[in-house]
């Protein structure tokens, strides 16, 4: 049976687990029980209604939240050319090609958040895929992480970019902000991913997409959102 921390145990008492709260007053109930000591991260889980064995059901994409996420990813540009110029021109971390590539392989380095590559880079990143697919490091075109818009991808991911892929059951997990934010900068967040995913629906899905949505901070209870007092 998992064990709980005072902090958590103490926290939960604020919330009714059996009650789905309006989204002002989850936002304002993750705030009051962040646990940790540090600035905790905000999170959501949105259960869909998916059939994650099925190709045209699986979801996966990125989006630019409106106010970041509070946190600045270390960012791995693998390109060549004016392709890496643009990169470090627009504040990538490291950028390199095959000589990066190897020492992920060799060294097992991964001092970094994100990898974004041009499209000719993928072939010999495809080689190094049993690593870094484990890991949800390797690029992908839906999440904008392939491709030939560098710098604009950099910036963006900069300012608050993350991406989202369903899991095995259906779910999607993705940052909000941190416990520090302001409600309604934490709201406004919430509802954009929200509303993201809601228009994210694939054509072959029937029936009612969003099942429930959940928020909570880093090692804090979770909060069951009203799917209802979202605009979708």
């Amino acid at each position: 049976m998992r064990k709980y921390s005072k902090k958590y145990v103490e926290a939960s008492k604020n919330i009714d687990k059996n009650k789905t709260y309006n989204v002002k007053d989850a936002i304002d109930l993750v705030k009051k029980t962040a646990v940790t000591k540090f600035d905790s991260t905000v999170d959501v889980a949105i259960r869909l209604n998916l059939d994650a064995k099925k190709s045209d059901q699986q979801l996966k994409g990125s989006l630019s939240l409106p106010h970041g996420t509070g946190k600045s990813k270390k960012i791995l540009v693998i390109a060549t050319g004016n392709f890496a110029e643009e990169a470090k021109k627009a504040g990538a971390d490291i950028v390199g090609d095959k000589d990066i590539i190897q020492k992920i392989k060799e060294e097992s380095w991964f001092d970094f958040d994100v990898i974004v590559a041009t499209p000719d880079m993928m072939p010999e990143l495809g080689k190094i895929g049993n690593i870094l697919g484990p890991r949800n490091l390797m690029p992908n075109p839906k999440t904008g992480t392939v491709t030939t818009k560098v710098a604009d991808t950099v910036k963006e991911i900069k300012k608050g970019m993350v991406t989202y892929k369903n899991d095995k059951f259906g779910n999607v997990h993705t940052i909000i902000g941190k416990a520090s934010f302001d409600a309604t900068k934490l709201q406004e967040n919430l509802e954009y991913v929200v509303s993201t995913i809601a228009k994210a629906k694939p054509a072959s899905v029937k029936g009612v997409f969003i099942q429930n949505i959940t928020i909570s901070t880093t090692m804090g209870p979770g909060i069951k959102v009203d799917k209802n007092s979202f605009d979708i």
